[in-house]
């Protein structure tokens, strides 16, 4: 495991990071090993959240934040809203296990918030799903996982470097059309299919604090958001009155 940063402001405290639609804290940990505290907010009971949490609706959090000024308190904000429009999905999971609400597109009220904010941001969503700037897209193979998972992310605010993408090294294990595949990866979404267990879904994605399947399948490796913290406090740490 990547040692933490241990970045500390002058009164001994990390700067803060706002992880708006939580679920389960993939990128929360991710960031907290770059080097931020981090509080998190999900509509959906979030039991296995390891930081500080709150259980409520992640824009109308945001927009009481700004409203009351409390927004001060932090230096980044993380959100993974639910999808694009027409998709009948959830916050956080799949609407077949009742967490969360069937929702419309809500990335694009995220992004007018988060800019009124004024602080620097990430916006996180699937390939092919809502329609986000495509500043910086990561795969599991860029940091050694046992997933695929591309995922991309809108900088707000700031810009950071796209690392070269590394050819996968093989198939993803499961079953396709009626025919087994084996492979280096595994499916970490839905069940049956030759889709891995509890144990192997927590060791491809590097996550050990849930095993909730549903969770599991949603959440963002840590490797991802590590690398992204990473990138804005090395450029960014002196503006915030921290140092290494």
């Amino acid at each position: 495991m990547t040692q933490p940063i241990l970045i500390r402001r002058a009164d001994g405290r990390r700067p803060r990071l706002l992880d708006l639609f939580c679920c389960a804290g993939g990128a929360a940990v991710g960031y907290a090993r770059a080097g931020f505290a981090v509080d998190g907010c999900d509509i959906a009971p979030r039991p296995n959240y390891p930081f500080p949490y709150h259980h409520g609706d992640a824009l109308a959090h945001l927009a009481r934040l700004i409203e009351s000024g409390e927004i001060r308190r932090y230096a980044f904000v993380h959100a993974s809203p639910p999808c694009q429009h027409g998709c009948a999905l959830t916050v956080g999971t799949n609407a077949s296990q009742g967490w969360g609400r069937a929702h419309v597109d809500l990335v694009g009220a995220t992004r007018t918030l988060l800019d009124a904010t004024g602080l620097p941001y990430v916006i996180e969503q699937p390939n092919g799903r809502a329609e986000i700037r495509k500043d910086l897209t990561l795969c599991g193979e860029m940091f050694g996982l046992g997933v695929i998972r591309h995922r991309n992310f809108e900088a707000g605010g700031w810009t950071t470097t796209q690392p070269a993408h590394r050819p996968h090294r093989g198939r993803v294990r499961g079953w396709r059309h009626g025919r087994f595949y084996d492979g280096p990866y595994v499916a970490a979404y839905g069940n049956g299919g030759g889709k891995p267990t509890i144990p192997e879904l927590q060791h491809a994605m590097g996550i050990d604090w849930t095993d909730v399947r549903e969770e599991l399948t949603e959440a963002i490796p840590p490797a991802y958001t590590e690398h992204i913290g990473r990138a804005y406090l090395a450029t960014h740490a002196p503006a915030l009155g921290v140092a290494a």
